[in-house]
């Protein structure tokens, strides 16, 4: 029954968004009031992805509203994501498929990665947007990584099963 349960855990796990591990931050508008006005720089892990790492610039609103976390943050945002070590698979990769969400304000707007694959160029591609319940935010970003061999021995791993 152990056995059971933490199989079931581990492929839960695997199916969540990446948490993101604050790097750094830039305060852009001094408030008098509450926590400035910033630009947070975050990383995280592909979830299904071994050997890449995604690094993603986001504005955070500040004041008494940003403080107490009722402030909607703007939908600026930008994303570069790099190969960090021997790229392996965990799974089957699904086009679009989510592999980070952040919150940007108190209901309904989230911040959103998702990763592509694809086969022509073997790369894989993360498209960061915002979007809301009622209306999505044409802001964007998007981001490559060349499936590139690492190591002395530069050895590729096997293309991911992947569903288009």
């Amino acid at each position: 029954m152990k056995r059971l349960l933490l199989a079931a855990t581990a492929v839960g796990a695997l199916a969540l968004p990446a948490l993101a591990e604050e790097i750094g931050e830039v305060s852009t508008v001094f408030k008098l009031l509450g926590a400035n006005h910033k630009i947070v720089v975050e990383a995280f892990d592909d979830p299904k992805v071994d050997g890449v790492a995604c690094f993603l610039s986001r504005a955070k609103t500040g004041g008494i509203r940003g403080s107490l976390g009722l402030a909607e943050d703007t939908s600026d945002a930008s994303i570069t994501c790099r190969q960090t070590g021997p790229i392996s698979y965990k799974g089957e990769l699904e086009a679009g498929e989510d592999v980070f969400q952040q919150r940007t304000s108190i209901l309904f707007k989230k911040l959103q990665v998702v990763r592509f694959y694809d086969p022509a160029r073997n790369s894989l591609v993360y498209l960061s947007y915002s979007d809301k319940v009622i209306e999505g935010s044409p802001k964007n970003s998007i981001s490559a990584v060349v499936v590139a061999p690492w190591g002395p021995e530069g050895m590729l791993p096997e293309p991911p099963v992947y569903d288009d």
